[in-house]
């Protein structure tokens, strides 16, 4: 089981970044995401309706304390970060866990005592970038590209690849 957490999500300001975080987990075979900070139900909202349509079982869920959240994790604790280890050298050990995975990625300012919290931290490079970024190179190495062939139940839309255009089906 893999659960993204997202950390000090601020309404108004990180709508779009924290709906791309979870849109990216999703797709790339996290099984859900919490988030901390500003409780945002438009946000969950559009999420829940995306994996409705798309198909999928993922979901988001609010948690008023990271730290308890984490504190309470039943697994590993990773967390995304350009200051951790670098993601191509630790990548193998991380598939060796038998346990659940809860990856973080950061938000506006993240507090320092996170350190506190984690089993290692992570870097998809040591340059700043995107969490969202990372967060998809982080999965995609997870998974060795699997993800990439996931299908996902009970949805009513498909896209039907084309090398031009576009073939969106509905009601599958």
């Amino acid at each position: 089981m893999i659960t993204v957490l997202r950390l000090e999500h601020r309404v108004g300001r990180d709508k779009r970044m924290t709906t791309h975080c979870a849109l990216t987990a999703r797709a790339l075979g996290a099984d859900g995401m919490v988030y901390s900070g500003d409780h945002d139900s438009k946000m969950e909202e559009n999420i829940e309706s995306v994996a409705e349509r798309w198909g999928g079982d993922f979901g988001v869920e609010h948690v008023k304390s990271w730290k308890t959240f984490l504190k309470n994790f039943d697994g590993k604790r990773i967390y995304l970060s350009m200051y951790g280890l670098p993601v191509q050298n630790c990548i193998d050990d991380v598939k060796d866990y038998d346990e659940n995975l809860c990856v973080i990625v950061g938000g506006e300012k993240v507090p320092g005592d996170i350190y506190n919290y984690i089993d290692t931290q992570i870097a998809v490079t040591n340059q700043p970038h995107s969490e969202v970024a990372a967060l998809a190179v982080f999965l995609d190495r997870l998974h060795e590209g699997k993800e990439l062939e996931y299908s996902f139940d009970g949805g009513s839309i498909e896209v039907v690849p084309k090398k031009t255009g576009k073939d969106v089906r509905e009601d599958k």
